[in-house]
């Protein structure tokens, strides 16, 4: 969907297909006719805006044959989708038994991070809508903490002063803007918004900045206003927007709310888990171990990196950080001039959400991705943006 902001500009929203990971172009076209067109339709709009995630191996068959590239392309007008954004943090093996922290890897130290992501840049300008000359690109921040050193953040950094030269290189051959945002994620070498400042100012570029996860800043517990400001401040661009909430527990001490956290410690996906002390932020790397013992103390609100359905609170005791992301927004876009354009809604964990919760089928999942975007819309229509047709 489109939306235009005061200021003129037009406003993207979309949401993400690692929801329904595929990791060969076969599989991504079956998700644009099984789930993506559902979803479209469901919402009554002539053009959905989607977030592909494209897997190493599906990255690759595109690269290597333009006409599978074309294909693509006609397959997403043919069933009035678009493409301004892609999801490249995740490499591999998204829709494995298991993720945890292989979602990390190849990192930034990797030469093969560096040629994913150069590809999906060339993928993306390929893609673009005729009328878009601007696309972005999420991926991971940097690396995982453990065993990052000097050497490793030299390495970093020259790998992305690689990447925004090809991107520089990619516009004058094509008329497209790529930029790439780096997404902060508790854990990570750059878990806040506040990490990312000096690793993104030495390089220099506006090619790369950061994308702002709204469930990842609420775990850490930033507030919007101020973690948005000094990203400004700071002269750090925020090219994309990923929109997504987290699990919020008032009193982890009760049993009760223990009880229901402990539902969504599921074994797929890493929940960090997050709380403020008198020392600052603490965590566990997950949920299951934030429960498990006194690694964590219960005497403030907990926050889990569980991305919860936007439009679905959790049943009570658990409430979601909603809140945050509607305060982001109002930062973001709720001024005058709007300082970013890419929104992708992000609930990638439908299938990994107690069994109450979950989507018993794909009608009901396109539903709710649906009830998502009606959600997103509606509150940046409360902040006077205006859908286009």
């Amino acid at each position: 969907m489109r939306l235009r902001h005061r200021d003129g500009s037009t406003v993207h929203l979309a949401y993400c297909t690692n929801v329904h990971p595929a990791e060969t172009l076969d599989g991504v076209l079956a998700q644009l006719r099984d789930h993506c067109e559902p979803v479209r339709l469901r919402l009554g709009t002539d053009r959905l805006g989607i977030g592909l995630w494209l897997a190493r191996d599906a990255a690759r068959e595109l690269g290597a044959d333009p006409a599978a590239l074309r294909g693509l392309r006609a397959e997403l007008d043919r069933r009035g989708l678009e493409v301004v954004t892609l999801n490249g943090f995740p490499y591999e093996g998204f829709g494995a038994e298991e993720v945890k922290y292989r979602v990390y890897k190849p990192d930034w130290t990797d030469p093969e991070r560096l040629e994913y992501t150069a590809e999906l840049a060339r993928l993306l300008a390929a893609l673009l809508p005729d009328d878009v000359t601007e696309g972005t690109i999420s991926t991971l921040p940097l690396a995982w903490r453990t065993g990052f050193g000097p050497a490793q953040a030299e390495a970093a950094h020259g790998a992305l002063t690689d990447l925004a030269g090809r991107l520089d290189l990619l516009e004058e051959a094509t008329g497209k803007s790529i930029r790439i945002g780096l997404e902060p994620e508790p854990g990570c070498t750059v878990e806040t918004t506040a990490d990312a400042i000096a690793p993104l100012a030495a390089l220099g570029t506006p090619r790369i900045g950061v994308c702002v996860d709204t469930c990842h800043l609420a775990t850490s517990f930033e507030d919007p206003a101020s973690a948005l400001g000094a990203l400004r401040s700071a002269g750090i661009t925020v090219p994309k927007v990923q929109l997504s909430a987290a699990l919020h527990a008032e009193d982890p001490a009760d049993p009760a709310v223990r009880a229901a956290l402990a539902e969504f410690a599921e074994p797929r996906f890493l929940h960090q888990t997050r709380t403020r002390g008198a020392d600052g932020l603490l965590g566990t790397d997950d949920l299951g171990e934030a429960l498990a013992g006194p690694a964590l103390p219960d005497g403030a609100p907990w926050r889990a990196h569980f991305h919860v359905p936007l439009h679905a609170r959790p049943v009570a005791p658990l409430t979601s950080t909603l809140p945050v992301l509607r305060e982001a927004l109002t930062a973001l876009v709720g001024g005058p001039v709007a300082h970013t354009r890419h929104l992708e809604v992000e609930t990638y964990t439908w299938q990994a959400l107690p069994a109450e919760l979950r989507p018993r089928d794909r009608d009901r999942l396109a539903d709710g991705i649906a009830a998502e975007l009606s959600l997103a819309k509606d509150l940046l229509t409360d902040l006077g943006l205006k859908e286009l047709p």
